[in-house]
């Protein structure tokens, strides 16, 4: 039996979500059965875009309201504090959130992960990790042994979490950053692309450069 599932946000990241239900449903006996993509604002080149995956766009988020009995969505939004804004709408439809993992992810088996979660192609979780709600770990991110990524968190492609951190709600590890030993990033915190980051970080800055600042 497979379960019925709305992706929302018809952008590139959502579509990369999209690739990972496939994956997962030809890696093994089917578990999802795609309704289509949601999303209130779509661009025309999108809509073309997707309508090239073959799957159907639904309408606005407002569709998950009177979705059919069953229905799941992932959130394929890049944006941690987009996402908490479009997760909180969602909640009040009921709509429960779904969570993928590609088979080319390598995720631990003592992690512990909230709803939402997304692991993409080539991600890594070692150890003893604990991830919130809808957070995401795009292509070839690692995250290291014993670390806390609260709800939220995007850890994005080649980034790297060193064990035993603490990310806060929102927080967002750029593309190729580095996160060392043992350090916390604050609440809606931004480490900027191929930064590396070597004391902890208040809430809501955006910190660049090697060593970050």
């Amino acid at each position: 039996m497979t379960i019925p599932l709305v992706v929302v946000g018809c952008g590139g990241h959502g579509r990369e979500v999209l690739t990972i239900a496939r994956a997962m449903d030809s890696a093994g006996r089917p578990r999802w059965r795609l309704l289509g993509f949601v999303d209130d604002r779509p661009s025309e080149e999108n809509l073309k875009r997707v309508q090239r995956l073959d799957v159907p766009f639904l309408g606005g988020l407002d569709w998950l309201r009177d979705a059919p009995p069953d229905t799941h969505h992932v959130i394929g939004i890049g944006d941690p504090r987009v996402r908490r804004v479009v997760s909180g709408r969602i909640d009040a439809y009921g709509t429960p959130a779904a969570s993928l993992v590609h088979p080319a992810a390598t995720i631990g088996p003592d992690i512990v992960h909230g709803p939402g979660f997304v692991a993409f192609a080539g991600a890594r979780a070692t150890t003893n990790v604990t991830a919130g709600r809808h957070v995401h770990l795009n292509q070839n991110a690692t995250v290291g042994h014993d670390c806390d990524l609260a709800d939220f968190v995007s850890v994005n492609p080649l980034a790297a979490v060193s064990g035993d951190c603490r990310l806060a709600e929102g927080v967002l590890v750029g593309t190729t950053a580095a996160v060392l030993q043992g350090l916390r990033v604050g609440r809606d915190s931004t480490v900027g692309a191929g930064a590396c980051v070597v004391r902890d970080v208040p809430d809501g800055v955006v910190v660049k450069g090697v060593p970050a600042r």
